[in-house]
């Protein structure tokens, strides 16, 4: 063999193996997780949870770095341009891998530019009413709204899954109620208390305890099951409106050129933190139930969430706030 090809061979020889080899000394570095909202909100507390279990299983730093701002545009795009090598990656929800390409000009394709490699959690949501309201069930909900037309009003953040669980009852149940834009879902809560609006899509942990209290009024979950940190509460699907589900995932995203076998590590080391038990127990706290699974069936469930999410904020005619 002429001396000046051996070094050519042996290059491709590496690049031929590296794959399998990166993978197996993957991670030689720490992790940056990266959360595209601000420190406290559920997808922060999911991804905290889960970079904390992978440190100590794995034997290397996974540190989440929240890049804030453009209701999650700024932090998807940061890990959508950033380097496929398993360093960079995302913790999204379906706001930021559904909804919000939906609703805004994006660069970045959810498809296209992230491979899903595990969902997290989901979390259901609770509606709760205004206690001076004549609704105790879903069905009151639809009467009262049918006969006030436009009348009722629902708050939430623009564009999250508490406003488009709101809209997708409304077209659900053919009522006409109206969405008013807030910040955050703490204010919505505060003022739906108050009574400057009917009503709250709101997520568990934060509308339950104000059920509970008294405060407000809650009528049912959005899961398809009822849950059982509140099991005395109906489905919506089961109080007049079948086959009605909204809920809030979380999921774990790499970039989307992404070894598959760095893929299918990150996959397994994930799975198996998530099943542990005080884990499990910790999300439940947080009112969320781990859902983890595999890349094949986690990218195919994002992909239908793309089309049914795309298709209500068309239906509803959803507009930035």
């Amino acid at each position: 063999m002429p001396a000046r090809l051996l070094p050519a061979l042996l290059s491709i020889g590496w690049l031929a193996a590296s794959p399998a080899a990166f993978a197996q000394s993957y991670p030689a570095k720490p992790v940056r997780i990266v959360v595209p909202f601000a420190p406290g909100g559920g997808v922060d507390v999911t991804a905290r949870i889960l970079a904390q279990q992978l440190t100590q299983r794995v034997g290397q730093s996974f540190l989440v770095e929240n890049r804030t701002g453009a209701s999650g545009i700024i932090g998807v795009e940061y890990v959508a341009k950033s380097a496929p090598d398993g360093y960079t990656l995302l913790v999204g929800s379906q706001t930021t891998q559904a909804v919000v390409p939906a609703m805004y000009k994006v660069t970045y394709d959810t498809t296209r530019d992230f491979t899903g490699v595990t969902e997290i959690a989901r979390s259901p949501l609770l509606i709760v009413i205004h206690p001076s309201l004549p609704v105790k069930t879903v069905a009151d909900l639809i009467k009262l709204a049918k006969a006030r037309p436009g009348q009722l009003t629902f708050g939430a953040a623009s564009g999250g899954t508490p406003h488009l669980a709101g809209e997708l009852f409304k077209l659900t149940a053919k009522v006409d109620m109206l969405f008013v834009p807030y910040k955050g879902e703490g204010p919505a809560v505060a003022d739906a208390m108050g009574g400057q609006i009917s009503m709250v899509f709101s997520n568990l942990p934060v509308a339950l305890p104000q059920a509970r209290g008294g405060k407000l009024r809650g009528i049912a979950v959005t899961s398809a099951q009822r849950v059982p940190s509140a099991s005395d509460i109906p489905t919506v699907a089961e109080s007049g409106l079948p086959g009605f589900e909204a809920f809030t995932w979380f999921g774990f995203f790499a970039p989307g050129a992404t070894p598959r076998e760095v893929v299918v590590k990150l996959n397994a080391d994930s799975v198996s933190a998530l099943n542990v038990a005080e884990v499990k127990e910790r999300m439940a706290a947080q009112g969320l139930f781990v859902t983890a699974n595999a890349p094949d069936p986690f990218g195919e469930f994002v992909r239908k969430e793309i089309v049914r999410w795309t298709k209500i904020v068309k239906d509803a005619n959803v507009k930035p706030q």
